[in-house]
């Protein structure tokens, strides 16, 4: 088993490589950048793509007025200091220069940075997990990552639990009564739920509960309340829970139809074997089959597949849901930088979700070991 993970860290390697490789090629193809967002609220033209015909990459050796449409009125000096805070631009002096690199050096001059050495620049820098700084918010993007981490946490945490808490009980009880009165309007009742959007559930909720139409039982927007501070430990519990009841159910409903159904096939597929069938010929009662031979076999996919359920919920987080409530996560994080152009927030977050994804599949590996020893990935590989 030490071989195969250490072969599957290794593989990390290069699929993260491909991940951003491909990602990056992609933006330098995109219309629009972080520097015509930034002309176009000067500006005041509100649109970042009018008249745009390329990124703000293409076009080296061009003038300002060549690069940047919308930038007439705009100087050149102005220009390449944006360049090269962004980091695409760099100040290069004549040999022998001995003070300090600058715009009004003479012996100076801006020099445009090529693609695929910003690309190595970049990675380097984040193979020291150094992310830079957000080009408009003026904050490290870890701090930024970790300011809107717990909302991201509070939907992926409970809405998983809930979902397993729920749905193993409720699939394990359907393939039991495969066929049932019970099983029928079990089903109704989850394809219903399936078929009903997230979002457009939590609008429903909110018309029902949070004060819409009916009863305001629960807060319109916002994970604690204002007075936070001020309430006891106990009081901060209840009302975090409160706060989050809406969002979570929101969040979980599609994920725990999912769950209940694949529960019950799992546990319908090991009814039917050879093995409970023997099990039942020796005398022993249907609980005893069910948990002491069936569950282990049944549970195989769904508890090895935990890890990556949170992670697609807690990195998948509807940036729709998070709109709804006013929930501030990385959600909304990852669209208003792609949005704004935010390059060192979509490449970071790229990254460090990239990597999590990956490592948490080795993980789903690994809890399938943990959940039957039986299973050898080594071996299967030889």
């Amino acid at each position: 088993m030490g071989a195969y993970i250490l072969r599957r860290l290794l593989l990390i390697i290069p699929t993260l490589l491909g991940i951003m490789i491909i990602n990056f090629a992609l933006i330098q193809l995109v219309p629009g950048g972080p520097i015509e967002q930034i002309i176009s609220r000067i500006e005041g033209e509100g649109d970042v793509f009018q008249g745009i015909a390329g990124g703000g990459d293409v076009g080296e050796g061009m003038g300002a007025e060549d690069r940047y449409v919308g930038a007439r009125g705009l100087p050149q000096e102005f220009l390449d200091e944006l360049e090269v805070q962004m980091g695409f631009s760099r100040i290069v002096c004549a040999e022998g220069f001995a003070g300090e690199p600058s715009f009004d050096a003479p012996e100076c001059e801006v020099q445009k940075i090529p693609a695929m050495e910003r690309f190595v620049i970049l990675m380097g820098n984040y193979l020291t997990f150094d992310f830079g700084e957000s080009y408009f918010r003026s904050i490290d993007v870890v701090d930024l990552v970790i300011e809107k981490m717990p909302v991201s946490i509070t939907l992926g945490l409970w809405s998983t639990l809930i979902a397993y808490l729920i749905s193993i009980p409720l699939g394990i009880r359907k393939a039991v009564k495969d066929g049932s009165p019970f099983d029928t309007w079990t089903s109704g009742a989850i394809i219903l739920g399936y078929a009903i959007p997230g979002f457009l559930f939590a609008v429903l909720l909110l018309v029902l509960l949070a004060g819409g139409s009916y009863v305001k039982w629960f807060p319109l927007r916002g994970l604690t309340s204002d007075n936070w501070d001020e309430l006891s430990m106990l009081g901060k519990v209840a009302d975090y829970f409160w706060h989050i009841t809406l969002p979570v159910l929101a969040s979980t409903i599609s994920s725990f139809a999912t769950l209940t159904l694949l529960t019950k096939n799992s546990f319908l597929d090991e009814i039917k074997k050879q093995y409970v069938i023997t099990a039942k010929a020796k005398g022993l009662s249907e609980g005893g089959v069910l948990y002491g031979h069936v569950f282990r076999n049944a549970m195989l996919i769904i508890i090895a597949g935990f890890p990556g359920l949170f992670i697609s919920v807690f990195f998948g987080a509807s940036i729709i849901i998070e709109t709804i409530f006013s929930l501030d996560g990385l959600g909304r994080l990852g669209f208003e930088a792609a949005v704004a152009r935010d390059y060192p927030v979509i490449f970071a977050t790229l990254y460090v979700f990239g990597l999590i994804g990956l490592l948490v599949g080795l993980l789903s590996d690994l809890m399938y070991v943990l959940v039957d020893p039986r299973i050898d990935f080594e071996s299967r590989e030889t």
